[in-house]
């Protein structure tokens, strides 16, 4: 039984729209019973996708983010959304903004508000903590143009929230993997043979299993406090290089040789470098206690076993 399965009947058809239904929203989808017990949308750009949205019982809805007039009819389609699709990754015109949030936010208020919307962000909007726990009520310190167009869309997505009364959830993401997910796992990179920092120079991680995070995206849609920021993260807490040391013990690899961090700024790209430059723990437990989320992997070792 998915989770909407112990929700109230009256629940149960309602009409839920994800925006950005890859690889999470389709999990996502599965949770909701295949569009048994609810009724289930997807914007899509693709005609290609719209047979596999189909076929995961979804109904495609044809529009393009960064076209904001094909948005036009989804004001008042859904009573709940999920928007799990990233901001522009290379946009000069839009280097700290996210347009996609806005162009979306805007057609939702042409019509009917939904009762509650469900945003996907990052972890990253925190910055380097030097590997001090982090909770939701610490303020935001982005590094990176990424993270800052991500701290952006959390902007207009409280601002919406409190303009028109819908119970918005923020939920703030780390690292997500799953041995059935594209590039889910580390075990390319251990192949590959890629070098991961010594002890003392090391970084702590962050994680979730693609299956809970799903979960915990339905659970926040009806159980979700309005104007609410939650970290979805399991109990793992490890450094970066012991994340590593664990897969390749778990896959039969070899671990993965140690460099300082001065070797991996001269040696590394720096789209891997910026994973190594941040180190920070996030405290699960406002998920655990508001979504009443039970984590079917509550550390990497049982997701990685799996």
């Amino acid at each position: 039984m998915g989770l909407l399965g112990a929700l109230p009947a009256r629940f149960r058809r309602e009409r839920v729209l994800i925006v950005g239904c890859g690889d999470v929203g389709l999990r996502v989808a599965r949770e909701l019973g295949g569009g048994r017990r609810a009724r289930l949308l997807a914007l899509t750009s693709s005609e290609r996708r719209q047979t596999e949205l189909r076929r995961a019982g979804l109904t495609p809805l044809v529009g393009d983010l960064d076209q904001p007039a094909s948005l036009q009819r989804l004001g008042g389609v859904a009573t709940r959304i999920i928007h799990l699709a990233p901001p522009p990754t290379h946009d000069p015109a839009h280097q700290g903004e996210d347009p996609r949030t806005r162009h979306l936010l805007r057609a939702l208020a042409r019509r009917g508000p939904p009762v509650s919307l469900v945003y996907g962000s990052t972890s990253g909007v925190y910055g380097d903590r030097q590997g001090s726990w982090v909770d939701e009520s610490m303020p935001v310190s982005p590094a990176t143009p990424r993270a800052w167009r991500r701290v952006d869309a959390e902007r207009w997505v409280g601002a919406y929230g409190r303009a028109s009364g819908v119970r918005a959830v923020v939920l703030r993401i780390p690292g997500i993997y799953a041995a059935d997910r594209d590039g889910g796992t580390p075990r390319a990179r251990l192949q590959r043979g890629t070098p991961v920092l010594r002890p003392e120079d090391d970084v702590f991680t962050n994680h979730i299993h693609a299956d809970d995070l799903a979960r915990a995206c339905v659970l926040a849609l009806w159980r979700g406090r309005p104007q609410r920021k939650l970290h979805v993260v399991d109990d793992t807490e490890l450094r970066m290089g012991d994340y590593f040391d664990l897969a390749a013990d778990l896959y039969g690899l070899p671990r993965p040789p140690r460099m300082s961090r001065s070797e991996a700024q001269a040696q590394l790209p720096p789209a891997l470098l910026s994973f190594m430059g941040e180190s920070r723990r996030l405290s699960n437990r406002r998920m655990k206690r508001e979504l009443r989320l039970k984590l079917r992997y509550p550390t990497v070792n049982e997701g990685l076993r799996d």
